[in-house]
């Protein structure tokens, strides 16, 4: 009886139960745990005293080797910021350059577009020779056909004056008036405007004269003056329109009863025209469109550049300022890769992923032993229920502790 109590003693022994293998198990892991707990505040700050030391380290190491690579990197970097500056300074004469050249061509073709719409009053003058061989001595003034005589443009008011250079002769004293006779002739050879207006010498009675001579004698003598009056007399005005001017004709006609003709040094025909009041107003703000114009075409043409001709205004960047990866070298200088910050961020993630595969292991463990004790007993239950507890605060201290 003895030998068979011993035998069956023998055999729970060597072979025992299941739960109370995982009972032990997890009376173990409690142990543990609880040790562990206890012990997380000295590891905590131990770690951390550890960690501060390192960084302390590191720290020297790093300021001894950025004070070793100072004098390398300003001498480089001084080096690269006089070739940027140099490049920028040739840029930015290269850059005025190109603007002024847009510049003068914008004024030409802005001062040129206005000039084509602006007209310009019209100023002449001629010379004219009366003929004396006629009766009634006759001098033509024709538009066109030579510079500076292109006519009058259309819708152009003119008015004609005529310079008479006539000596104080007697003769010219006693003739006393004439008359002058302008005429406007057409393209067809009509005459489509015509004037008449009376001529004479301004008189000056002889004590006047005598006093004059005796005064001028010696400029007289020396040929600075001469015993002469000029007369500028107004004689046309017309207002130009589609029946257009071919020439003026001037006539001296004497006076009634008489025939003589006054005597002329020289005779010379002047012509100005006054524009209508919309061209008048234009041609008086024409410095005001000048600019404006100019401006316009400044503009129009900044944007075909920028549009067409990006590669003439910013010229493409030489490939010796740039590294092989396509950046800056100036950038590249001042960007160091932190190689330890990396590793510490290596290490925490292998850290949090080692956690959690624990986590999923004690969790996988209790749902085991849940299974198999359910029919066992309610106590090992409880007993579970309490552990699982337990296990889960300790995961929750471990993962702050990790963290």
């Amino acid at each position: 009886m003895e030998e068979e109590e011993e035998e069956e003693f023998s055999f729970l022994i060597a072979n025992p139960p299941p739960w109370f293998t995982a009972l032990l198990s997890l009376q173990a892991d409690l142990i543990h745990n609880c040790i562990f707990t206890l012990l997380s505040p000295f590891i905590t700050l131990f770690s951390i005293l550890s960690d501060s030391y390192q960084r302390t380290e590191e720290a020297k190491d790093s300021v001894k080797s950025a004070a070793k690579k100072v004098p390398s990197t300003v001498v480089h970097g001084s080096s690269l910021m006089v070739r940027k500056l140099a490049w920028g300074l040739l840029g930015a004469a290269y850059m005025g350059m190109v603007l002024v050249v847009v510049m003068v061509v914008a004024v030409v073709v802005g001062v040129g577009l206005v000039q084509m719409w602006v007209e310009e009053p019209v100023f002449l003058r001629e010379t004219l020779h009366f003929d004396y061989t006629e009766p009634h001595p006759k001098a033509v003034f024709s538009f066109g056909g030579s510079k500076g005589k292109l006519g009058v443009p259309l819708g152009h008011t003119f008015y004609a004056s005529l310079r008479l250079l006539m000596p104080e002769s007697d003769f010219n004293r006693d003739l006393g008036v004439f008359q002058l006779t302008a005429e406007v002739i057409s393209i067809n050879g009509d005459v489509i405007a015509k004037s008449s207006h009376p001529c004479m010498l301004h008189f000056r009675s002889l004590p006047v004269q005598l006093t004059r001579t005796f005064l001028m004698g010696v400029p007289l003598l020396l040929g600075i003056s001469s015993e002469t009056q000029e007369l500028t007399i107004e004689i046309l005005k017309h207002k130009e329109g589609y029946s257009r001017t071919k020439a003026i004709r001037l006539t001296l006609i004497p006076r009634a009863g008489t025939f003589s003709l006054p005597q002329i040094y020289d005779a010379e025909l002047l012509i100005n025209s006054q524009l209508p009041w919309k061209k008048k107003l234009v041609h008086n703000w024409k410095w005001t469109f000048y600019v404006w114009m100019s401006l316009y075409v400044y503009i129009m043409l900044l944007v075909v550049l920028l549009c067409s001709f990006r590669p003439v205004l910013f010229p493409v960047i030489t490939e010796s300022q740039r590294d092989p990866n396509g950046r800056d070298s100036t950038v590249a200088i001042f960007e160091e890769p932190d190689s330890r910050a990396r590793d510490a961020r290596k290490v925490s993630e292998s850290l949090k992923r080692w956690q959690r595969s624990r986590n999923k292991r004690k969790a996988d463990c209790l749902e085991k032993l849940q299974s198999e004790t359910v029919g066992s007993s309610a106590s090992s239950i409880t007993i579970t229920k309490e552990d699982t507890s337990a296990y889960v605060e300790e995961d929750v201290g471990d993962s702050e502790s990790v963290c």
